[in-house]
């Protein structure tokens, strides 16, 4: 998996992974290991929350709030 970072002007840049499986193990290994909610999560990295949801949904993984983790429908 390859995550992008690049630090322009003093600001961090993520360029999370666009293949949305690829997409949802990263972003369930940063819940897991590094944020207690998804909120928390995409203001760390910039991302809009329902636009995160939207494309994983595309796929069939749902945020799951109790465990902390997109989940298969």
């Amino acid at each position: 998996m390859i995550v992008k970072i690049q630090i322009v002007r003093g600001v961090v840049k993520v360029n999370l992974p666009n293949h949305p499986i690829m997409l949802m193990s990263f972003v369930n290994t940063q819940l897991r290991d590094n944020y207690s909610s998804l909120e928390d999560f995409t203001k760390s990295y910039g991302v809009d929350e329902e636009e995160l949801k939207n494309k994983l949904a595309s796929v069939g993984y749902i945020y799951d709030k109790d465990s902390n983790k997109f989940i298969n429908q």
